[in-house]
């Protein structure tokens, strides 16, 4: 599966695609994350989302270091336990990292993870299985990037940013991830998320909370399979529930709720201010040169609110920007959404000249009567 985004879709995408960053801005993880976070109010799902595909995504980079300590370490396969273990890490196969809910992987994909998590299942961190150094300490600001910092208000996630770097550097000893690493991982997702009274609870049927919490605490595992019906339960929560208005806020427009309160309120005023000044046009019997000036009220308001009845502004459109946050501007870089924006700006131009021109015309035309 391609990280890279697919600049030949002729289509919206869908949250599979966004969460596995195969979009560009405005519809990108990063914009979603900021809709999760400011509008929705449930970031704490998408967080926890981010952080099962972080321990999926740690459990795999373990398995490579494993597979590559084997074939490293020739004396040891000369030892009927190494051949057996570089057999297993052989038949895992390749570890990529498909970012989805279960039941949108293939099934070569579900049997791999089924196949990883049975691996880690089986592996109780024996030294001649795991690598030698654990980066726990560096990786440790990753595991907790869904934390809150004291002001209470979350800055993007620093897994929402490239993992160039990472996948880069992964032949690193710096990188080396070891088995206590996955078990914090595990335990961490569980006392942030799931227990309750946790500091960031999200709702998930008490069925599923049952049983990833005896797997990790009972049980002792740490498997991603632990958290599959999770998984599927936010994604589906999160796909039926924000992401449609993710979408249209997003892709059919390019205004935060902020900006359309603004452009109402302004737009009122000089709606407001257009009717007193034709009005006292008309009974104080002014001449029609003046007021022609009737169009500038009349028609900044007629923006404005059109503006904030699509959620739209043309002109910004037009140039390629969406705002994200109040007053602050990303580019349009998604090729569907800037062509669909642009069949919507000549919408919100027609109606615009649809709500200005009568009433320039009624007011401008319309005989004046001295009071």
């Amino acid at each position: 599966m391609s990280p890279h985004p697919d600049l030949n879709r002729n289509r919206l995408p869908s949250l599979y695609e966004v969460l596995n960053r195969r979009t560009q801005a405005p519809v990108d993880l990063f914009s979603f994350y900021i809709y999760m976070r400011d509008q929705q109010r449930s970031v704490d799902y998408l967080d926890f989302w981010l952080d099962v595909s972080q321990h999926m995504s740690l459990c795999r980079h373990y398995v490579r270091e494993l597979r590559r300590s084997v074939l490293v370490e020739t004396p040891e396969l000369e030892k009927g336990g190494s051949k057996r273990s570089s057999a297993v890490l052989e038949n895992l196969g390749d570890m990529n990292d498909p970012a989805g809910p279960s039941m949108n992987l293939s099934s070569n994909e579900k049997s791999q993870d089924q196949r990883l998590s049975a691996f880690l299942r089986s592996d109780n961190g024996k030294p001649g299985l795991s690598p030698k150094s654990s980066y726990g300490s560096q990786q440790s600001g990753l595991v907790r990037s869904g934390d809150s910092p004291s002001n209470g208000e979350r800055p993007p996630r620093a897994s929402l940013m490239s993992m160039r770097d990472r996948r880069t550097n992964s032949n690193s000893p710096a990188h080396t991830v070891a088995r206590a690493d996955i078990r914090a991982s595990a335990e961490k997702i569980l006392y942030t998320y799931l227990l309750p009274g946790s500091e960031r609870e999200i709702i998930l049927p008490q069925n599923i909370l049952n049983d990833i919490t005896a797997s990790i605490e009972e049980d002792g595992r740490d498997d991603p399979e632990v958290f599959d019906a999770a998984k599927d339960y936010v994604f589906q929560a999160m796909e039926r529930d924000a992401f449609p208005g993710f979408l249209r806020s997003k892709a059919l427009g390019n205004l935060v709720p902020a900006s359309l309160m603004l452009r109402l309120i302004l737009g009122g005023l000089s709606m407001f201010g257009g009717f007193w000044a034709g009005f006292a046009c008309i009974f104080l019997a002014k001449p029609k040169h003046l007021r022609c000036w009737l169009i500038l009220p009349f028609t900044v308001g007629a923006y404005l609110l059109v503006s904030h009845q699509y959620e739209l502004d043309p002109l910004i459109a037009l140039l390629g920007f969406s705002e994200y946050t109040f007053m602050t501007w990303s580019r349009i870089r998604e090729p569907f959404v800037r062509k669909l924006l642009n069949k919507r700006t000549i919408m919100v131009f027609a109606a615009t000249l649809a709500v200005a021109v009568p009433l320039v015309v009624l007011f401008v035309f319309v005989p004046g009567k001295r009071l």
